[in-house]
């Protein structure tokens, strides 16, 4: 295994290249960049399309739409006519534009190696400060989310194969489904509408992750403070996870149990209890456990953004969004290198679980 963890360890460097390669290609090809927007903002075209949103300044954000049409320099950048050549190219060279691309992607590299990642083009920040700023508010939602998902899925699931086609199963089934349709960004309204000052009850803040007055507040008092901001927003995002966490775990559970061992286990005057959780969850889990990574990642980082925009959580969901949308590269390719780190590292993570749940899967014994 320690030669497997080693060889697994020698290809995280070379995965993130290849995944930051092809990235990077893509953008090369995407119309629309950082010095369109500048030009646009400087002829006075309305280039504010997400500061509705987060109520950031318009420098803060700009649109990716399209500058008008004629006379161009050298066919480069549209709608430029009537702005200086010079203007032009001491935006480029602000950007780090007026470098060819491969020398770009590499000076990239290079810093990134060392964690560095510059300044955002449109914020007057340091990218590693804006990530670790906005970071605990996507971790918080992701990990609380990711344990209270597990939590119940996971009995619930083992509960439901145990009952299969029972009165219990089919209620639950219906009221998973039910919770599954919903999408996460009405429930949120849902939610609000309910508890949060809306129509009925005042009974949780609409915004913010602790109060104003948070530091001033005792250990217990912030921690009261913590959960009573966060409860609505990691219901919001835990209620789509159960579906398929909870079916999965009882898929596996009722494909470990029809299993002969689990039949000779019982001819052999085992408890019910010690076969299902001393045999059946060990192999039933792995496969629960493979999808644990994806989800994590899932939620830490992509799936949150609408759920930070209406609880007025300013996480990496967010930030990501209005990165891409207001092609601010800096902010782009150090999210993707960060979320691609934090993948692999998982997904090595999952590999070893699976080796320490049950040694006889050894990945470095593999048969062809």
């Amino acid at each position: 295994m320690k030669l497997y963890i080693a060889k697994r360890l020698a290809l995280i460097p070379v995965t993130l290249f290849c995944i930051m390669l092809v990235n990077f290609a893509f953008i090369q090809f995407a119309p629309g960049g950082p010095i369109e927007h500048i030009l646009a903002k400087y002829q006075g075209i309305n280039t504010n399309a997400t500061s509705g949103i987060s109520g950031g300044s318009s420098m803060e954000m700009h649109s990716t739409k399209p500058l008008a049409t004629g006379n161009n320099l050298n066919n480069k950048y549209r709608g430029a006519k009537g702005v200086d050549p010079e203007f032009i190219k001491s935006l480029e060279k602000q950007f780090g534009f007026d470098k060819p691309a491969h020398e770009r992607f590499l000076i990239m590299l290079k810093n990134y190696i060392s964690f560095d990642f510059g300044n955002s083009f449109y914020k007057d920040k340091s990218v590693i400060s804006l990530i670790i700023e906005r970071m605990p508010i996507s971790i918080s939602l992701g990990l609380w989310s990711s344990l209270i998902i597990y939590l119940i899925s996971i009995p619930l699931g083992i509960r439901k194969a145990i009952k299969d086609g029972s009165k219990f199963d089919i209620i639950s089934s219906w009221a998973i489904i039910i919770g599954y349709a919903i999408p996460g960004f009405l429930f949120a309204v849902l939610l609000i509408t309910l508890f949060a000052g809306g129509s009925y009850l005042n009974i949780f803040p609409l915004r913010g992750i602790v109060s104003d007055n948070w530091a001033e507040l005792g250990l217990l008092a912030k921690v009261k403070d913590y959960f009573w901001h966060m409860c609505l927003p990691i219901i919001t995002m835990s209620i789509g996870g159960f579906a398929s966490l909870t079916m999965l775990t009882k898929n596996s559970f009722l494909e470990e149990i029809n299993k002969q061992y689990v039949t000779t286990a019982k001819a052999k005057g085992l408890a019910t209890k010690d076969i299902l959780y001393k045999h059946v969850f060990r192999n039933a889990m792995l496969i629960v456990i493979s999808g644990f990574p994806a989800m994590l990642v899932s939620l830490l980082f992509t799936g949150s953004v609408l759920i930070e925009v209406i609880f007025s959580l300013d996480g990496m969901g967010l930030l990501g969004y209005e990165a891409i949308m207001n092609r601010d590269y800096p902010i782009v390719f150090a999210s993707l290198y960060i979320f691609g780190l934090i993948g692999l590292v998982l997904n090595l993570i999952s590999d070893i679980t699976y080796h320490l749940i049950d040694p006889r899967i050894d990945f470095e014994r593999r048969d062809f």
